[in-house]
């Protein structure tokens, strides 16, 4: 019988932040493959766990990923980490989950941190739909170009960044969003932990009278869009479509209408009176 494949998420700083699951499946896996050795030699000897381990990365994935299969074919069973967080989360490793998956071998997630989540669960930052797109691009013309393509995205908008370029990503921010709320976290779980909340603008007035780093996770909130006019909505069409919601979705009727609000962009309010409107008449 081939083994299982283990998908891990660690600590992404504080090292009390990892379930007592992902200590058993480290302890109980004959091998863990780690983006980077000697960081995960930390955690490990912090509770005392005995494994051998083997470096996964992005520079040698595809030569590691065959052997790490056979060993998987051949009944071994293997832990992935990644230095923080959720691995393959704008981290090595999906494409060793994807063969593992082509191969017929067993892959199970073990959740935990993941440090973009835990940005956004503090931010107070709309979480009910979100756009989250890795690292922003390193060259300014590139990072302007993907930032113009986002202008009009309605939904909460999470990015990582380094702190050599955060004064620089928060001048494009201004200048082609605008004066938009953001939210900027910065060494989570970490002595050092902050989250910033304001405009560019006012990111660039905080973070220049300071040397920045650690990891810094970006929300940026949506642009304003110009609602919809109710007028032109087939409320009957409307009126079946939250009753299958609601019927065989299983979603409440207040979720079913703003639902159905945020994609047709209108006022929830008002798409909810009309609808009681055309009830009562009908």
């Amino acid at each position: 019988m081939p083994g299982t494949l283990y998908v891990v998420a660690t600590p992404i700083g504080n090292l009390e932040d990892i379930t007592m699951r992902a200590l058993r499946v480290l302890r109980d896996v004959d091998l863990i493959a780690c983006e980077d050795t000697r960081h995960t030699a930390r955690l490990l000897g912090h509770y005392d766990i005995r494994k051998p381990t083997t470096s996964y990365h992005e520079h040698n994935e595809n030569e590691k990923a065959g052997p790490l299969l056979d060993k998987l074919e051949s009944g071994l069973n293997i832990a992935l980490v990644s230095d923080a967080g959720t691995p393959c989360i704008s981290d090595p490793g999906y494409r060793i989950v994807r063969q593992a998956h082509e191969r017929r071998i067993d892959v199970v997630p073990v959740p935990g941190p993941c440090s973009f989540i835990a940005a956004l669960s503090a931010s107070g930052r709309a979480c009910d739909a979100f756009t989250f797109l890795g690292f922003l691009p390193s060259r300014r013309n590139a990072r302007a170009a993907l930032l113009n393509e986002l202008r009009d995205e309605h939904r909460t908008l999470i990015f990582f960044e380094s702190p050599e370029r955060l004064l620089e990503t928060l001048e494009d921010l201004d200048r082609i969003l605008g004066s938009r709320s953001l939210t900027i976290a910065r060494e989570l779980t970490k002595i050092y932990e902050e989250l910033f909340s304001g405009t560019p603008r006012e990111g660039i007035e905080h973070f220049a009278r300071k040397t920045v780093k650690g990891e810094i996770v970006l929300i940026v909130e949506p642009g304003t869009r110009a609602e919809g006019s109710l007028e032109s909505l087939d409320i009957i069409a409307l009126r079946q479509q939250v009753a299958e919601m609601t019927q065989h979705d299983g979603m409440m009727k207040t979720e079913a209408v703003k639902q159905l609000a945020r994609e047709l962009n209108v006022s929830r309010r008002e798409l909810y009176r009309m609808l009681a409107k055309d009830e009562r008449s009908s």
